[in-house]
């Protein structure tokens, strides 16, 4: 028996030696890291974050990004190879590529330069994230 992907006409087939644990388990690795390959290709990925707080923006410089955070300089990020920025508002920030670990790995290491706080909710967060608000301090 055949292990790992093998092509079938025009059709990528995953298959597993047997049914032990550890196979089935790299069976669905292997399996939904092809599609994600084929998706990246066909469509590609893309994450959006927002930016919240007065005076926090962001601006592309050529491919690159450029974070003002409230810091006593601007955060400049680097655009990798198959990587590309958008910014459709200064609030607003789109990491587009073909790879989904790629985009991933950028989005969460622009959300580290700031991320939201729980006290005013101020920060850089991926658009569907929820952050859980908290009272602070009452006199």
């Amino acid at each position: 028996m055949q292990r790992g992907p093998r092509e079938d006409g025009d059709q990528l087939v995953v298959t597993r030696p047997t049914d032990r644990g550890e196979h089935r388990a790299l069976h669905g690795l292997t399996r939904t890291l092809v599609a994600n390959m084929v998706q990246g290709v066909t469509d590609g990925f893309e994450k959006r974050l927002e930016i919240q707080g007065v005076g926090y923006r962001a601006q592309l410089r050529g491919r690159d990004l450029e974070l003002a955070l409230g810091y006593s300089h601007p955060v400049p990020i680097k655009a990798p190879d198959g990587i590309e920025f958008e910014v459709p508002a200064p609030n607003q920030i789109v990491v587009r590529g073909s790879s989904k670990q790629a985009v991933g790995e950028i989005a969460a290491r622009i959300r580290k330069v700031r991320p939201p706080e729980p006290y005013k909710g101020k920060g850089i967060r991926y658009r569907d994230e929820y952050v859980a608000r908290k009272v602070g301090k009452r006199a």
